[in-house]
């Protein structure tokens, strides 16, 4: 059986650490931003945790 091939799209978006976490930067960020309180963008800047029950499917498309 060959290898699975790593989904490149999820490699470039997430980020495993150290204890196996997912990381990943929020949405809603690029455009209309005018809208958007200053302590709504503040609170964006932060990497996000991917959801426990998500990390195991993610990891399993970018193979780290």
């Amino acid at each position: 059986m060959p290898k699975m091939k790593t989904k490149k799209a999820v490699a470039k978006r997430f980020r495993k650490t150290a204890s196996g976490k997912m990381k990943h930067t929020g949405a809603a960020r690029s455009h209309l931003l005018s809208s958007k309180s200053s302590k709504r963008k503040r609170k964006m800047r932060k990497n996000q945790v991917l959801a426990s029950m998500e990390t195991k499917r993610f990891a399993r498309m970018i193979q780290d």
